[in-house]
């Protein structure tokens, strides 16, 4: 699949979340530049699976008949809810970019490409791209609350989050 299309959805995706009001968002609780390491050096792949954590799309759009022409992708809108001790499990973003806004509470992101745990509060946005994979857990005692716009393909692993 060309770059270019690929670049044309995520530019799509950024433009409507900026719409949306969630451009604004700081884009703090990122890796810190200093704990960066190579992708599969830093957390551990975890094989825990999804534990108290909804998974609701509330809308998606078929790039295939979109100017960005990307056959067998969605480019959908989800929120996620994560109960206290709730985990999404390890998944890979090698073919689904995703921006990940944090709506209420705190959540952590375990990163094969960061050395340490990554905090992200309420109010910050999250860029998950190719190289990726990581898992995220509630270590707190509110439920958090995430919204989710990927570009995600049509035929995928049911277990995919």
């Amino acid at each position: 699949m060309p770059a270019f299309p690929i670049r044309r959805a995520v530019t799509l995706a950024a433009v409507l979340a900026a719409t949306a009001g969630l451009a604004a968002a700081a884009q703090a609780g990122q890796c810190p530049a200093d704990k960066r390491v190579e992708a599969g050096k830093g957390q551990p792949m975890s094989s825990a699976p999804a534990k108290a954590v909804t998974d609701t799309v509330l809308s998606h759009i078929d790039l295939a008949h979109e100017q960005a022409a990307l056959k067998d992708r969605q480019f959908r809108l989800r929120r996620l809810v994560v109960q206290p001790g709730g985990v999404v499990p390890w998944h890979s973003h090698g073919e689904r970019p995703a921006l990940i806004y944090i709506v209420s509470g705190e959540i952590t992101e375990y990163a094969s490409n960061c050395a340490v745990p990554i905090t992200h509060k309420a109010g910050e946005a999250a860029m998950e791209s190719h190289g990726l994979a990581h898992w995220w857990k509630n270590n707190g005692s509110q439920p958090v609350v995430l919204l989710s716009a990927d570009i995600f393909p049509v035929q995928h692993d049911p277990k995919m989050m």
